[in-house]
């Protein structure tokens, strides 16, 4: 059976699919992954709507630590399902405009320099607006081995546009 990685949002892939081409530091014990190591993964149909593109930054967690991250990059109407997350979740808004939206809450429109942080258990989405494309990095933990619980699509009627 083939090794998989798990990313940002239990995504497990075969390890054919993430190669990296790391290093360690002997001395620091730094893990240092140079850019473009890692294949993009097209966002799975069962968490996203629209095209969505994952690159993995940091796959696996290196013990003690719990932390997974990956840059997601949604074309203009893409998003991702309801979810949450059992840790909470730091997003970094790197680049263009997007929309966020906790349940029961008013829909927020998020922009690049933004950070937002998902409370533990809160449920949410977050994507690009109808127009723009939105780049993120998502940044949480895990717990007993998982960082997300992925749950209903976004309708068009609760993404608005």
């Amino acid at each position: 059976m083939a090794a998989t990685l798990l990313i940002a949002g239990s995504l497990s892939i075969p390890t054919a699919m993430a190669e990296t081409q790391s290093t360690a530091n002997e001395e620091t014990g730094m893990i240092i992954t140079r850019n473009g190591a890692n294949a993009s993964i097209k966002g799975p149909d069962d968490w996203f709507t629209g095209d969505a593109r994952i690159d993995p930054l940091h796959l696996e967690a290196q013990e003690p630590s719990r932390v997974t991250s990956a840059l997601v990059t949604f074309e203009p109407g893409a998003r991702t399902n309801w979810h949450t997350h059992p840790l909470g979740q730091l997003l970094i808004v790197t680049s263009g405009q997007g929309w966020t939206q906790c349940e029961g809450e008013p829909r927020v429109e998020i922009n690049a320099g933004d950070t937002i942080w998902c409370p533990p258990g809160h449920k949410h989405w977050h994507g690009a607006t109808a127009s723009t494309a939105m780049s993120h990095i998502a940044v949480q933990e895990a717990l007993d081995g998982t960082n997300v619980e992925w749950l209903e699509p976004v309708t068009d009627e609760q993404y608005g546009d």
